[in-house]
């Protein structure tokens, strides 16, 4: 199965996105981006973050079995 390149975070910051083939998982909230995480594939090897996204997810993004992630700036 090939791997997955993924993103979270706001809608309006991710949609460009799309057309290259990435998931997006549209949240906005601590809790949606939280869900959004935990629904990732498991075969995710990427997941791109806008900076509110990687804020809520900065205790999670520290196991070393995450997927690698990017921050836009």
């Amino acid at each position: 199965m090939p791997e997955t390149i993924a993103a979270i975070g706001e809608q309006t910051l991710l949609a460009g996105f799309r057309l290259a083939g990435v998931s997006v998982f549209a949240a906005s909230t601590t809790e949606e981006i939280r869900r959004a995480w935990t629904a990732l594939p498991a075969h995710t090897a990427i997941v791109i973050l806008t900076p509110r996204s990687a804020h809520a997810l900065a205790p999670v993004m520290a196991d070393p079995r995450s997927p690698m992630t990017v921050v836009l700036p």
